[in-house]
């Protein structure tokens, strides 16, 4: 079991997967909300919580007053936890569960998002990873903010034109990466890959 550290749910428990996922810990979700708070990115958000585990990032991000929270798991048994904290918790439609592979999702999904929590195993491969954050980008609203998740042993993050790094920041083992969307306009010629340049 782990806890919801703040807001409208803080300090209930919620169930984590009994294998196969590596639960945030408190102090680092501590960390990662109390930025996001004073950035004021999470009240009203539209949050997509990828690789999601337990939910508990999504779930601390509803309990924050983030407006919806999508929550994208491949895994059977964790998707049904999440499935089962989100009915514990009486989030309803404000919560929608995925079982499917977060790049498969990004690749056919028309939803769009504000804040996007990324929290992939610690051994998945960079090429995987960048794969995921080239999905993301047109999946994401003007300005919305980005967290990967990740071990301090990978280097950063292979960003895509349109997500700019911010600050990494580091507890232990773990390292949050914080970036967000920037606008099209703003980004650099020969930033842009040549798919995406308008004729």
């Amino acid at each position: 079991m782990t806890r919801i550290i703040a807001g409208d749910f803080g300090g209930r428990r919620i169930a984590v997967p009994a294998a196969g996922t590596r639960p945030t810990t408190d102090r680092v979700r501590e960390a990662l909300f109390s930025r996001l708070e004073s950035a004021n990115a999470i009240k009203g958000a539209h949050v997509l919580d990828l690789f999601a585990g337990s939910g508990a990032l999504g779930l601390e991000a509803m309990s924050r007053k983030a407006a919806s929270a999508t929550f994208i798991e491949s895994a059977t048994p964790a998707a049904r936890v999440i499935e089962s904290n989100v009915r514990e918790l009486g989030l309803g439609t404000r919560a929608r569960v995925v079982k499917e592979r977060a790049l498969q999702y990004l690749r056919r999904s028309p939803n769009m998002f504000t804040l996007a929590l990324i929290d992939p195993p610690y051994d998945i491969a960079r090429g995987d990873l960048a794969a995921v954050l080239a999905a993301l980008e047109d999946r994401l609203e003007p300005e919305a903010n980005v967290v990967v998740e990740w071990t301090r042993r990978a280097p950063m993050p292979e960003w895509p034109a349109t997500i700019a790094p911010i600050v990494s920041k580091d507890y232990g083992d773990t390292v949050l990466h914080y970036a967000h969307k920037v606008p099209a306009h703003k980004v650099p010629a020969h930033k842009v890959p040549a798919h995406k340049v308008k004729p």
